[in-house]
């Protein structure tokens, strides 16, 4: 066996892992081995998130700064004991009737796809062969707009699903925005879902007009936040609680207390950048799973 190469055995399972000293994020010298590591360490509050549901992965073979590719379907080397399931794929690129989507159910698994620099981990809001039982709310600021504006968008978002009795829970994307989501009742179309989402969106855009914009087109997003709301369309994925992001640091997508929220809304937020893996797992250790609540059904839409 090569000297790069080092057999591990994760509850029960038989792994070969390579590489491990090789950087994937070089402005941090965030090696492969510390990818590795945080995600057997984030695997309690993260695996809950993945369980069920169909994963794609952006993969980052040479580090950050090299080239990435999304990856859907399973790879050709496939551990037999990961789980594959064969799907429909709506909005394909390819033309592909269905995909042999991967499951991260395991430990192993996550550990496998962490030796493969999978770096981003991606999710829809539906579990395998039902409806949504997410809502995800996209906050998106154009530049000079940031972090602070996203909070207070955050705010407004919150009271408004609160009157329909939806309780949302906030986390940064890991790059320069965050999302909210909601837990829902699983009974609902993905269509009925986003349809629902782009009402509250374009009726916050109504009452702020100056902070808020509800449509795609980029030349209306400058000083603006654009509240995606077609995250909720069946072929869309949202980045997952707890995923790493490729970024020049090892930053995190990554829950907040609505607490944190005020203060970000309020510039009492000491700082804007993403959280880290390591600030993650130290937040954990502090808080637990901010985002527990979503893996309980929530409330039905109203129509």
């Amino acid at each position: 066996m090569p000297a790069d190469r080092f057999p591990v055995e994760v509850q029960g399972r038989t792994l070969e892992l390579s590489n491990l000293d090789k950087v994937l994020y070089p402005a941090a010298g965030f090696t492969k081995g510390e990818v590795i590591d945080y995600y057997t360490r984030v695997a309690p509050v993260l695996l809950p998130h993945l369980h069920d549901r169909a994963l794609t992965r952006i993969r980052y073979p040479n580090g950050v700064e090299g080239g990435s590719f999304f990856e859907k379907n399973s790879p050709a080397a496939t551990p037999s004991w990961v789980r594959v399931e064969t799907l429909p794929a709506p909005g394909s690129t390819k033309g592909r009737e269905t995909i042999d989507y991967v499951v991260a159910d395991d430990l192993p698994t996550l550990v496998w796809l962490a030796n493969l620099a999978a770096l981003e981990l991606h999710t829809p809001q539906w579990k395998i062969g039902a409806h949504p039982d997410l809502m995800v709310i996209d906050l998106d600021p154009g530049a000079p707009a940031s972090l602070k504006q996203c909070c207070q968008v955050a705010l407004l978002l919150r009271e408004r699903l609160a009157a329909d009795g939806l309780d949302a829970y906030p986390k940064t994307s890991g790059k320069k925005g965050m999302q909210l989501c909601c837990p829902i009742s699983g009974t609902q179309s993905a269509d009925l879902v986003a349809d629902y989402a782009r009402r509250i969106a374009q009726e916050l855009e109504r009452d702020q007009p100056k902070l808020i914009v509800s449509r795609m087109a980029k030349n209306l997003r400058p000083r603006k936040v654009f509240i995606d709301w077609s995250q909720n369309s069946a072929a869309k994925t949202t980045v997952a609680p707890y995923s790493l992001r490729a970024q020049q640091v090892p930053s995190v997508s990554a829950p907040l207390t609505w607490d944190e929220v005020a203060a970000g809304a309020a510039g009492r937020r000491p700082s804007a950048r993403p959280y880290t893996a390591g600030e993650v797992l130290d937040r954990i250790e502090e808080y637990g799973d901010l985002l527990a609540p979503l893996l309980d059904p929530g409330p039905a839409l109203p129509e």
